[in-house]
């Protein structure tokens, strides 16, 4: 039998989704058969995360939303962030815990997470065998590992093997390629393309560059309203509008105050490091210097030992006092506090981001890197007000200052979080992936800036990103891990 517009699997009618006064859906429209996969595309904060989350049933909306024979499908979403319990019961981690041996051994493994869904391995209606989805999935290597201790890359496909064993009629899939190396990227679409032949609806939300082939057309949504719909073999990823761009005030970064704690030659040294945990070795004979005001990448596949890299420079991994770490021409453990090694560096990551405090204003936020805790504990003075402002106005977030995290699209959380990495202006940057969740555009502007504080402020950077056109023109040298071990690379 032919398609016919009645054949559909969802028809969205005129749907609107207000949060507060504002509409984040307006009137929205879109049609899809029962023999297409689609993706939305759109700028950062144009709604596609709240599209997802209506369709699951999580926001209220008016308008008309309707599946196939009248019916809800069972629906899943695979968040862009993802948050789970350990054996006790509790869910507020914080991201240090993932260096925490004691913490580790609290938490659900990966087998015991995927056992939790289907105890007995049972075949499901997909007709993926169960016992043969950590191969399909290529998480077969961390089956034993507790979920805090996974990698991105390895977490996000853990999230998908979760979904299909609740067997969703309809699996939407929020952000999936953020984060993930090229491999795991290929890996992805694989993934992406098996479901679709086993009969799983996909409705994909990702980046105008990273549609899949098994996509068969592409929504395009801009200020909470669908512009443009077509097929996939003639989407054009240059035509998605971009967020409003926003322009540095040079002078007034210029007359931003320097940091005072730049009394030193080396930001880093590193001796023969090694990191294991139990018989898994994390770190091989690393030997790393990074003088003051240079310009590092790192990079390297997901898992290969860069998060655990990092941990050892801002204080929050304890197996830095068994190496031979120096920060700043001063060795771990010889007396300084993790908060002294901490007032000289902005640092932003994914972990961060996961378990930052959603109940913290965008002032809040911002101002808790100057005291470095995740939220604001305190009274802050006049000059220390002063400087949080200064650097709302830089990044244009007055307007949204006074937003929880938890109101704000995921693009704007990260620009917060990336304001309050640089709100004390510190010697050394660390920033690892710090343009997840942004569009083309405000990425173009963040590399503007980073350019900016390196070349004024003489700040020493350690910059991770698995693209390649994300990393600054400041960056010179380049680190590459791989199961652990590293190599300098030459940076073209």
């Amino acid at each position: 039998m032919k398609n016919t517009m009645d054949d559909f699997f969802l028809r969205i009618e005129d749907v609107t989704v207000r949060s507060g006064e504002k509409e984040v859906l307006k009137k929205l429209n879109l049609n899809i058969k029962d023999n297409e996969e689609w993706a939305i595309v759109g700028a950062s904060g144009s709604g596609k995360t709240t599209l997802a989350n209506t369709l699951a049933g999580k926001h209220y909306f008016t308008g008309n939303i309707q599946f196939k024979n009248g019916a809800k499908p069972d629906i899943v979403v695979v968040e862009q962030q993802h948050r789970f319990k350990n054996l006790s019961n509790v869910a507020d981690f914080y991201y240090q815990q993932r260096y925490n041996s004691s913490d580790a051994e609290d938490a659900v493994t990966v087998a015991e997470a995927l056992e939790q869904l289907n105890p007995r391995q049972k075949k499901i209606a997909t007709g993926i065998e169960v016992a043969t989805l950590p191969a399909v999935l290529h998480i077969t290597h961390v089956m034993n590992e507790p979920l805090i201790q996974l990698s991105n890359g390895e977490n996000k496909r853990l999230q998908i093997a979760k979904a299909i064993l609740q067997e969703p009629e309809l699996l939407i899939l929020d952000n999936p390629f953020v984060g993930l190396d090229v491999e795991g990227r290929k890996i992805l679409a694989q993934i992406i393309d098996t479901l679709k032949k086993t009969g799983v609806k996909i409705l994909l939300i990702t980046s105008p560059f990273e549609v899949p082939d098994s996509i068969t057309h592409v929504a395009v949504l801009q200020n909470g309203t669908i512009v443009s719909t077509t097929e996939r073999k003639n989407f054009d990823p240059y035509s998605v509008p971009g967020s409003e761009t926003f322009s540095i005030d040079h002078k007034a970064l210029h007359a931003l105050k320097k940091n005072e704690a730049q009394d030193f030659d080396y930001a880093i040294r590193m001796k023969n490091v090694e990191v294991k945990y139990g018989d898994r070795i994390i770190l091989h004979n690393i030997n790393w210097n990074v003088k003051k005001g240079e310009c590092w990448s790192i990079s390297g596949p997901n898992g290969a030992g860069k998060s655990t890299l990092l941990s050892l420079i801002t204080g929050d991994n304890a197996k830095a006092y068994a190496n031979e770490v120096y920060l700043f021409d001063k060795r771990r453990g010889t007396g300084e506090s993790i908060w002294d090694i901490k007032k000289k560096i902005g640092y932003l990551s994914p972990e961060m981001h996961i378990y930052f405090d959603y109940t913290s204003t965008t002032f809040q936020t911002i101002a808790s890197g100057l005291f470095d805790s995740i939220g604001l504990f305190r009274q802050l003075n006049e000059a220390q007000r002063k400087q949080v402002n200064e650097w709302m106005h830089l990044l244009q977030l007055e307007k949204i200052q006074n937003k929880l995290l938890s109101q704000l699209s995921a693009g704007e959380q990260r620009l917060v979080l990336l304001a309050r990495a640089l709100v004390k202006n510190p010697p050394m940057l660390i920033l690892d992936e710090p343009c997840q969740g942004l569009d083309s555009r405000h990425i173009d502007e963040f590399r503007q800036i980073i350019n900016d504080i390196c070349q004024t402020f003489g700040t020493t950077l350690l910059y991770v990103s698995h693209y390649r056109h994300e990393i600054p023109e400041c960056v010179t040298k380049a680190l590459y891990l791989n199961n652990g071990e590293m190599r300098i690379e030459k940076r073209d």
